[in-house]
């Protein structure tokens, strides 16, 4: 699931490095600092082994909320989560036994009631190995690109790496998504990648119902990590449900940073095709 931390600054040296007489040079400095940053909280997801068959076509909607959370904005025209929703329906497709491709088209309705497409966000999820039945070790690699407005994400295109590793058993998941995120922009790729970890523990307390926590950071850039209170750290108490035709994911997740959304709620929903 992507995690979207609120937008914060890398002040480049060389700003830092020259008198700033009244803030006026600081201020141009963070304003034409190709490193300030946002990520489009349109799902949030730890990615497991699930993969559609060959030929099977699947449909979730996304849906999370930020009633309490950061506000500032951190570069001319963002638009920030708090107090909006974000709306993602997401269409995927069997390839292969190990092969899904996917396409989410995220709508944001933001705090002042406006509505609009954010732009689409294609990937390739690849799972050469499944947990056994019984239990055990599955990994894998998910690989999205995405073309975003720049209200949402100031790069605009990204291709984020998602790694997949995990173990089950009968009564237990435990999975981890030790998140790359490239910006492709050009003017924003001089940082390097942006590190997004994200973890899940989750116990079946009931048949077709578990119950665990799941936990979404944004340290900033891989090669220069923010100081901690400047990283966007959430995490969420979540149950999942798998009682056809009932199947679906909640989540009330709370920031543990200044840099992070105080509260967010959120859900995915399986729309079942047959």
């Amino acid at each position: 699931m992507r995690f979207a931390a609120s937008g914060m600054f890398h002040v480049p040296a060389t700003c830092l490095s020259y008198p700033v007489r009244g803030g006026m040079l600081l201020l141009a400095c963070l304003a034409g600092s190709p490193e300030a940053r946002a990520i489009l909280q349109d799902e949030i997801q730890v990615y497991d082994d699930s993969i559609n068959k060959p030929g099977q076509w699947g449909l979730e909607l996304h849906l999370n909320t930020t009633p309490s959370g950061v506000s500032r904005a951190e570069y001319a025209g963002e638009i920030q989560n708090v107090h909006g929703v974000r709306s993602t329906p997401e269409i995927s497709y069997g390839l292969t036994e190990t092969l899904e491709a996917g396409l989410y088209l995220p709508v944001v309705h933001d705090a002042t009631g406006a509505t609009e497409f954010a732009g689409p966000r294609a990937r390739l999820k690849w799972i050469p190995r499944q947990a056994p039945e019984g239990g055990g070790v599955f990994y894998g690699l998910n690989v999205e690109v995405s073309a975003v407005k720049p209200q949402y994400e100031q790069y605009q295109n990204s291709m984020e790496l998602r790694p997949i590793l995990g173990f089950r058993t009968p009564d237990w998941l435990f999975v981890t998504n030790p998140t790359l995120d490239y910006p492709l922009r050009a003017g924003y790729r001089q940082g390097g990648p942006e590190f997004e970890p994200s973890f899940k523990l989750s116990r079946n307390v009931a048949p077709g119902f578990a119950a665990g926590v799941e936990y979404y950071a944004d340290v900033g850039y891989l090669n220069n990590p923010e100081a901690f209170n400047q990283q966007g750290h959430v995490l969420y108490l979540a149950v999942d449900v798998d009682r056809k035709p009932w199947v679906f994911n909640f989540g009330i997740g709370r920031g543990l940073t200044a840099a992070s959304d105080r509260w967010t709620v959120k859900s995915i929903f399986e729309i079942p095709f047959d």
